[in-house]
């Protein structure tokens, strides 16, 4: 067979030598060859509102977004993301200038990233982190800096951050803090006083900020989302990313956003036009009227995520798992020793054969794996009577 190339050197960028296919696609592979109920991924087993997928077809047919929409977002999008931060947080932006529609969240926080990064400036992220932070890290040639999110099982408050360890992460190399609230895969929800200490230490060491906000109305119990961006100092550093697909249970659709100071909107804006230039363009318009569905909507969807949440995390209890009861997102995490495991990857690669249930090894969310080995990740955004049968199964356990 002919070399491809004369070159001894790999042909994959160092930079991205240690990532390789997501677990995402390994383990949804291992749901369609077992049959398994895939709880790995997360994605929605139903479609959203119906309004708003007639909203959808409508466009399409009357030509709106078949061609290329505006480099930005189309201007009913921009208007209706600005309108929905000023309706929930008080946050005003200017939808010409401070709002930026993206390829999902995923394409805003590479091209943030890739926008605002040196080589060699540290990131800090709090681990574990959603697998495409370290990627867009890499790509920017930047070095990212866990901080560990760790199990306070004695205050029942699940996965939670500690402040000192996040002061004691920042050099004089430090460029950005990558936050994640609600945060994937712990469903950590940051308190108040967590992000009060937060943005006076992003003050006090003139740090740039990213916030990844794609859970900000799956909320549970007395937890409150709280943008970054709403608290002193920081409308002028923070990034903020937020996402249709999570929130309207349309996640192919793709449709994400920026919300910042024009300044750092142009940052953004002039990488992600040279990644996907324009995206989902009739689907542009549907997210626009979903933006503006009454406060009833956001509430019974969230009640749903609720009941869905208690019926996975009470079936994975008395399945033998240590279950850490999430404050928002629509996962689970799990510890898996009381069920005489230590490995995740080896307990979620077995899983399908054993009960039928595919899950995360939440290890591919953390630099140090052996931290992150005990853990596993259920989805529960999925029909109620699919999880009471995943449940069923995990039983076999």
């Amino acid at each position: 067979m002919a070399r491809m190339t004369s070159s001894a050197r790999p042909l994959l960028n160092r930079r991205l030598a240690e990532f390789g296919t997501t677990i995402f696609a390994e383990m949804s592979a291992l749901a369609v060859r077992t049959g398994a109920i895939n709880l790995g991924q997360g994605f929605p087993d139903t479609d959203g509102p119906e309004e708003i997928r007639e909203a959808a077809v409508r466009a399409l047919r009357e030509g709106r977004g078949n061609q290329y929409p505006p480099g930005p977002g189309i201007p009913e999008l921009r208007t209706a993301i600005a309108a929905h931060q000023l309706r929930r947080y008080g946050l005003s932006y200017d939808p010409d200038t401070e709002v930026l529609v993206t390829a999902g969240a995923t394409e805003a926080i590479a091209a943030a990233l890739l926008a605002l990064l040196e080589p060699g400036d540290e990131v800090i992220a709090f681990e574990p982190y959603y697998d495409s932070y370290a990627a867009s890290i890499a790509m920017a040639g930047g070095t990212r800096v866990p901080v560990t999110l760790r199990p306070h099982r004695e205050r029942g408050a699940g996965f939670r951050l500690d402040l000192d360890e996040l002061r004691a992460a920042v050099t004089d190399r430090t460029r950005l803090l990558l936050i994640n609230t609600p945060h994937n895969p712990t469903g950590t929800v940051l308190t108040r006083a967590e992000l009060t200490a937060i943005a006076e230490l992003a003050v006090e060491r003139d740090l740039l900020v990213v916030t990844d906000e794609v859970y900000e109305h799956l909320v549970f119990d007395d937890a409150e989302h709280l943008p970054l961006a709403s608290f002193p100092g920081m409308r002028e550093r923070t990034v903020t990313i937020g996402s249709a697909g999570k929130t309207f249970s349309f996640t192919g659709w793709k449709v994400g956003w920026v919300t910042a100071t024009p300044e750092l909107v142009t940052a953004v804006r002039s990488v992600k036009q040279f990644l996907t230039y324009v995206a989902s363009g009739p689907f542009q318009y549907a997210v626009a009227e979903a933006l503006a569905l009454p406060d009833a909507y956001f509430a019974g969807y969230r009640a749903d995520m609720l009941a869905r949440r208690d019926v996975l995390a009470e079936g994975l209890a008395e399945a033998g798992f240590e279950v850490f009861r999430p404050a928002g997102t629509y996962f689970v995490t799990t510890d898996i020793r009381p069920l005489g495991e230590k490995d995740g990857f080896a307990f979620c690669r077995a899983l399908p054969e054993r009960a039928g249930v595919v899950a995360i090894p939440n290890a591919v969310f953390y630099d140090d794996r052996d931290a992150g080995a005990p853990f596993v990740r259920f989805a529960f955004c999925k029909r109620e009577e699919v999880l009471r049968e995943a449940v069923e199964r995990l039983r076999r356990l």
